[in-house]
């Protein structure tokens, strides 16, 4: 064997290695929006706004619903989570298309980092060729975040495709960028209300 494919084996034998470690730092592990990759958390910088043009912001927000609570504004393509004395977060959304929009309140009843994501039947009937079970990572539609809305199929979540903010496009779920789902995420907790306006 000759002294290149010598060394070559021994840097492809070094990534395996590499890479059969990872699971365990997986969870170090965030979306970058520069890149559209998942990278070690030191690894990101802040400031990037790829693919959605449409800035978190705080903003002033007159509303009966108290702190932690989540609104969204289906017509307005914005979601507000309320904060204190007066104040509201708002975020850039891509909503349901039509014929997939809804309204009414419930409650979170779970959160994950990465989901996995397993499409409901109607949409499987839909799209013949969607898998039945996609893992997370940053080609799953799910995104870097998923915060599940009460009993129903619907979810607050990331995507893949962060040009879609602003417009009407999903199946009935609530999409931001991976960037603002994680942001969301960490503000948000289980049991939080969510009200949904069309």
């Amino acid at each position: 064997m000759s002294k290149t494919k010598v060394v070559v084996a021994a840097l492809l034998s070094a990534i395996l290695s590499l890479s059969l470690a990872a699971p365990a730092t997986a969870a170090k592990r965030v979306y970058d929006p520069a890149t559209d990759t998942w990278s070690e958390a030191g690894a990101v910088k802040p400031g990037s706004r790829r693919g959605s043009a449409i800035a978190k912001q705080i903003v002033d927000y007159d509303t009966k619903f108290k702190p932690g609570t989540i609104v969204v504004e289906t017509s307005e393509r914005r979601l507000y989570l309320v904060l204190d004395d007066g104040k509201a977060m708002k975020y850039g959304i891509g909503v349901g298309r039509d014929g997939f929009r809804w309204s009414g309140q419930h409650r979170i009843t779970r959160v994950a980092e990465w989901p996995g994501w397993t499409p409901p039947a109607a949409m499987r009937k839909r799209v013949p060729d969607l898998p039945a079970y996609m893992p997370g990572g940053p080609d799953n539609p799910l995104g870097a975040r998923a915060l599940y809305i009460g009993s129903t199929l619907y979810r607050i979540h990331g995507t893949s495709e962060p040009w879609t903010i602003g417009q009407a496009v999903s199946s009935g779920c609530i999409r931001l960028t991976n960037e603002d789902v994680t942001d969301l995420y960490e503000r948000v907790r289980v049991g939080a209300l969510v009200v949904v306006h069309q």
